[in-house]
């Protein structure tokens, strides 16, 4: 039996030294399919043109058709990271080791009661997250949410709430068939000495078009963790101050316009 070598190291990330070596696949089963389609379509369309173009054309082509039947990316390896299937739990909607993770944290002068009541309400997260368009409460537990996407587009997913200790934690993740994957938490900790509370959100999430596109949004200024960020800045302008500066296409901001459960 051939000896398999592990991919990830002692801090678990992946280790693209090792995947090389071991040509292990790091695509998943849809990007696979997306680049033997997208391959297929463009050498078809290269050899139509009949010039130095269109054999350029069919060239990327070639590549990504290679890419897609061998489930292995060379930039992939390049940047470290894998979007093939590494196992996931029964009740996890990232799959282990595939998500990328963000944890953020700020102090705001209010108590974990006050904050954690206000964010339960699922409606009142677009008042300060300026990528939301809406949420929607579908039952106690189940929302539809709706964000803002590049160039004028939107994406939808559902999301159900898990696990919930007031005034300390709120737990979500998206539901099946989603368009994101993901799953959050926050966290309401009292800072002592009467000092506020440390609202702390960590996500894990899968980004539409795999861990390379994260890494071009992140070049490009559209990076989740710098919004996340804001966000939570915005929160605590909300809370403490009672509004938040309106930006457009963002619902007014204010406190007086839902009241605390």
């Amino acid at each position: 039996m051939a000896t398999q070598i592990p991919l990830t190291n002692r801090s678990g990330r992946y280790d693209a030294e090792r995947a090389r070596e071991g040509g292990r696949e790091n695509l998943s089963s849809r990007e696979r399919w997306c680049s033997v389609l997208t391959g297929a379509a463009l050498i078809t369309y290269g050899l139509s043109r009949r010039s130095t173009a269109g054999a350029l054309c069919a060239l990327g082509g070639g590549a990504l058709l290679h890419r897609g039947t061998t489930g292995r990316c060379l930039v992939y390896d390049a940047l470290g990271v894998s979007t093939a299937p590494r196992g996931k739990s029964p009740v996890a909607s990232v799959a282990h080791g595939q998500g990328i993770k963000i944890e953020k944290s700020v102090t705001i002068d209010r108590s974990p009661g006050e904050l954690y009541y206000f964010w339960r309400d699922f409606e009142n997260l677009p008042k300060f997250m300026s990528h939301l368009e809406s949420v929607r409460k579908i039952d106690e537990t189940r929302s539809h949410w709706v964000a803002k996407a590049p160039a004028g587009t939107s994406i939808e997913w559902g999301a159900e709430l898990y696990r919930e200790k007031a005034p300390e934690l709120i737990a979500w993740r998206s539901l099946e068939g989603s368009e994101v994957n993901h799953a959050g938490s926050v966290h309401f900790d009292p800072v002592p000495g009467g000092r506020g509370t440390e609202v702390r959100v960590v996500l894990n999430y899968e980004p539409p078009g795999g861990k390379l596109a994260a890494v071009l949004a992140k070049i490009f200024g559209e990076e989740p963790e710098q919004q996340i960020e804001d966000d939570l800045h915005r929160f605590k302008q909300l809370m403490e101050t009672g509004e938040v500066p309106r930006t457009t296409g963002q619902p007014s901001g204010r406190i007086g316009d839902r009241p605390f459960l």
